[in-house]
């Protein structure tokens, strides 16, 4: 998918003092409009089969490890696990069950826990960045999706003002052709009297 995000499509329109309203004649739909409409039609397709397909593909190494270790540590089992190890780390030491090879202030464990935030940081900072990038192309590919939408709805609004107008034009004619023959109508039991 294209990084890139389309002008607006209605921009020709309003230079040239058109409305988007679905009112102005079929002759002046561009042709821009339609390639657009084929366009992400297709992207659309595309999208669909890359999803199908097995989700996010090109991920390298140390994107699927960043993601690993920032989904890992973001859970409440990391966290109970955790909590589990501090907790059997101070008892041991504050009760010297074992032998105390880390006393109270527990420098050790405080050296442990500023490695390991010192290295989850970076790994949970990548996983946050690659995350941003495939929001910003799904916001480009929702983007697109409601530029489509907007052009679908423009042509059905056109589609109901040209059925509307003809029949207006029918019923017109019709209402003229039943005034006519009231009138002939009129005429004759005018001459009969």
């Amino acid at each position: 998918m294209a990084d890139t995000v389309p002008a607006p499509p209605f921009a020709h329109r309003a230079a040239k003092g058109l409305t988007i309203s679905g009112t102005e004649p079929s002759d002046q739909h561009s042709a821009g409009d339609a390639a657009l409409l084929r366009q992400l039609r297709k992207v659309r397709r595309q999208n669909r089969q890359r999803a199908a397909s097995g989700g996010p593909a090109g991920l390298t190494r140390g994107q699927r490890i960043a993601d690993f270790v920032a989904s890992t540590m973001g859970s409440w089992r990391f966290i109970i696990i955790q909590t589990t190890i501090l907790i059997f780390w101070i008892a041991l030491n504050v009760t010297a069950y074992v032998q105390r090879w880390d006393p109270y202030p527990f420098i050790l464990l405080n050296l442990a826990l500023s490695f390991q935030a010192a290295y989850a940081a970076p790994f949970i900072m990548m996983s946050q960045n690659r995350q941003q990038d495939v929001d910003r192309v799904q916001a480009a590919a929702d983007y697109q999706i409601n530029i489509k939408a907007e052009l679908e709805i423009e042509l059905l609004h056109h589609k109901l003002d040209e059925l509307r107008e003809r029949e207006v034009l029918a019923l017109t004619e019709a209402v003229k052709a039943l005034s006519d023959l009231l009138h002939a109508r009129d005429e004759v039991s005018a001459r009969k009297k």
